[in-house]
């Protein structure tokens, strides 16, 4: 095809556009090719950006593995169009992806029992001169999510506002919580304030369909569970 009949991107139908398709139909219904298209925005006199990014990945072998290894300098100097903000965004986004692969190898923890909840808290809870309550938000499989730190207190007692240790376990689409906090004092026994404010929490969170799998007091050898007193 000469160059007076080439085809441009914006020459294509619209829902051949990769952005465009991209906001219609969604970035999993585009090529690896589109994608990259995408990324570097324009082609040469010779080839759309789509044309490019397939002659890219064609050297490749068609492998996005393979890509990732390509230098900044090899792009710049094997593909005509490639200039270095184009080779610089290509290894970019191709690093983001080895990152999130590599996040989502990482096994989260699976809370079974209060023993293994405690060993998840106890570093953090422990040798404190001070009262605090934290949070951690599991997923349908008691998967640890996150965790957070709701209040700081004294040495005999925190306050916890119960509006602001659920909104960041709505935020993450949690399942199920687990309430943690220490007594300095090394006493385990909860007080009266400690049994209203957890059965405050579990029918605030059962709002939200979320569950409240157990509330540990935490002191520097031991602990206790509501859930293995049956106290929840």
């Amino acid at each position: 095809m000469d160059k007076k009949t080439k085809l441009s991107i914006t020459d294509l139908p619209l829902e051949d556009r990769p952005r465009e398709k991209l906001m219609l139909k969604g970035a999993r219904a585009l090529s690896s090719a589109e994608l990259i298209a995408i990324l570097i925005g324009s082609g040469n006199r010779h080839e759309t950006a789509v044309e490019l990014s397939q002659r890219i990945l064609n050297r490749a072998d068609n492998s996005l593995n393979t890509l990732g290894k390509f230098s900044v300098k090899e792009l710049i100097a094997d593909f005509d169009g490639v200039g270095e903000a184009k080779a610089v965004s290509i290894i970019a986004a191709l690093e983001l992806g080895r990152r999130r692969k590599s996040e989502e190898a990482a096994v989260l923890p699976r809370i079974t029992s209060s023993r293994e909840a405690y060993n998840l808290m106890y570093e953090k809870l422990t040798d404190l001169p001070q009262e605090e309550f934290w949070v951690v938000m599991l997923n349908a499989a008691n998967r640890v999510i996150d965790m957070q730190q709701v209040s700081r207190g004294g040495i005999t007692a925190t306050l916890v506002d119960v509006k602001l240790l659920l909104k960041p376990v709505i935020l993450q689409q949690a399942s199920a919580i687990m309430l943690f906090h220490n007594h300095p004092s090394g006493n385990l026994q909860p007080s009266r304030a400690d049994n209203e404010l957890t059965q405050k929490i579990k029918s605030a969170a059962a709002l939200f369909d979320i569950r409240v799998l157990d509330h540990i007091i935490v002191a520097d050898t031991a602990y206790y569970s509501y859930s293995d007193e049956g106290a929840l």
